[in-house]
């Protein structure tokens, strides 16, 4: 995920949706190019990682794209396919499970260039049908799994030369039995890179300018472009993606420049890229559930399932000197329109004797969490480290001691807000482990702060503020977390929408 403007044509853009990998204008549904098309095609000689050990493959990769466009137009991929061949050594390890047939989902990294700019788009869920592996003993080649979907759009934003390339390749491929059940295990998961540094590209695409001599001349009583109060601004799409400017990547090519100059005048300090956030910005929803621990009372509290509405990219500083990335995103709680979670019921044993029952709410005060994501970009794993942080209030009623109902009125709490930090670690290749896109499990610690307002007619503070608070007593509150996979308002159609409820993890 990093941009070293030092050496742009080598080193792609990625813009991190925690640790998933898109091109921000492939978020921007939009209509059709009307350039004329053609059918492009190329053969790129890959090495996929098996678990026996690197074996070769031979990757067709086709596509319909036009021969030329407009600055900022649009265009859209089609008839994309992925044609894998791979050798009959490839299979062993299928056969040896007394597999009959395999199937796959492949995921190609694009590489989208135009002169100095670079960006990667991933082509994801690519799939192909069943096909059957030839006996062994046979002297057979090996299989083509060919693959094919949809894949996002792009949009170059400088005039030149433009071209399409493949790169990095994932597949995760599924055996099945004679009787088409699945084998055990059922699938593998091996990433393929280009077996040497040649550059072969699916496709070469001219890109006129926008505004070149080929822009309609305005009419007399039309405004002249550049002209101070004339020129209006152009219009937006018809459904522009939330929370992202269509316009903004004029923006990050202003960005990228002035980063350039900056380094070519040797300025270390400017070394950190910081993208505007109306560029990347997108909104998501998820859920999360899982248990908090309270030694003091000798028992867990259920939480959730809490649903979350995030804000992807609210920061992004991708720093090429240190071969980083860090995203800063936001989240809100939100429960019947307020900004919590849902009320639990929790038993404890008070003191380690007396049963205890409450209803117990975790309320979110002041600004939203926030979730900070720490990538690694120099190391092929994409390492990840995710850090939630949340400012909560817990409010307690409905308290019953030993089956007897206590009375601790509408606004028993703890007297300040506490902070509570999670903590999710994973990496993007292979998808392994917490990342903000897919889900995962978060852990952390809490210290509940002492309780006030309890109590009717008699001040009960001291009764909770002992069973329940824990300052300076870290191990007493532990939490674990399970978020399910973001459900991104720029894929309402996705597999993930609308999103799913996990099921907690002690």
């Amino acid at each position: 995920m990093t941009v070293d403007a030092r050496a742009a044509t080598r080193r792609p853009l990625h813009l991190a949706l925690g640790g998933a990998l898109v091109v921000a204008t492939a978020l921007i549904p939009s209509a059709e190019s009307v350039a004329a098309d053609q059918t492009s095609e190329v053969i790129v000689p890959y090495t996929c990682q098996f678990p026996s050990g690197p074996e070769k493959a031979e990757v067709a990769v086709k596509a319909v794209l036009p021969v030329s466009a407009r600055t900022e137009e649009t265009i859209r991929p089609g008839d994309v396919s992925v044609d894998v061949s791979l050798a009959r050594s490839a299979l062993a390890q299928f056969t040896a499970l007394e597999a009959a047939t395999l199937s796959a989902v492949a995921e190609l990294t694009v590489r989208n260039t135009v002169g100095e700019h670079t960006a990667d788009a991933s082509w994801q869920q690519l799939e192909a049908l069943a096909v059957t592996l030839p006996p062994e003993g046979e002297d057979a080649d090996g299989v083509v799994l060919t693959t094919t979907g949809d894949v996002p759009t792009v949009a170059f934003g400088s005039p030149g030369r433009a071209t399409i390339t493949p790169a990095a390749l994932s597949l995760t491929l599924a055996s099945f039995t004679e009787d088409g059940a699945p084998t055990t295990p059922p699938e593998l998961t091996v990433v393929c890179a280009p077996a040497d540094d040649e550059e072969r590209p699916l496709a070469r695409i001219t890109v006129r300018d926008s505004a070149g001599p080929a822009t309609p001349v305005p009419t007399p009583d039309a405004p002249v472009p550049g002209e101070a109060d004339a020129a209006e601004p152009p219009a937006k799409p018809d459904r522009p993606a939330p929370g992202l400017d269509p316009d903004a990547h004029r923006r990050i090519d202003d960005l990228t420049e002035a980063r350039r100059e900056a380094l070519d005048d040797a300025d270390p300090g400017s070394c950190p890229i910081e993208i505007p956030p109306e560029w990347v910005m997108t909104t998501a929803e998820t859920y999360a559930a899982g248990y908090a621990n309270a030694v003091k009372l000798d028992g867990a509290a259920a939480l959730g399932p809490a649903f979350m509405k995030v804000v992807l990219n609210k920061r992004y500083i991708n720093d090429s000197c240190a071969s980083t990335v860090d995203v800063t995103s936001e989240v809100e709680f939100e429960y019947e329109g307020k900004r919590q979670l849902p009320p639990t019921k929790a038993t404890f044993l008070s003191y380690g004797f007396m049963p205890t029952t409450a209803t117990m709410v975790l309320e979110q005060v002041g600004p939203p969490a926030v979730v900070q994501t720490h990538t690694v970009t120099n190391t092929p794993t994409y390492p990840e480290e995710s850090t939630v942080t949340a400012q909560l209030s817990m409010r307690l009623y409905d308290v019953k001691v030993n089956g007897v109902p206590l009375d601790v009125g509408p606004d028993c709490r703890t007297e300040r807000s506490f902070e509570q930090v999670l903590k999710g670690y994973g990496q993007s290749y292979p998808p392994a482990g917490y990342l903000v896109a897919t889900g995962g499990n978060l852990t952390g610690y809490a210290h509940i702060p002492p309780f006030k307002g309890c109590g009717v007619g008699e001040n009960l503070d001291p009764l909770f503020t002992s069973a329940i608070s824990s300052v300076g007593r870290k191990a007493d509150n532990y939490t674990k977390m399970t978020q399910a996979p973001l459900c991104v308002a720029t894929n309402p159609d996705g597999p993930d929408c609308p999103p799913k409820v996990p099921k907690p993890e002690r």
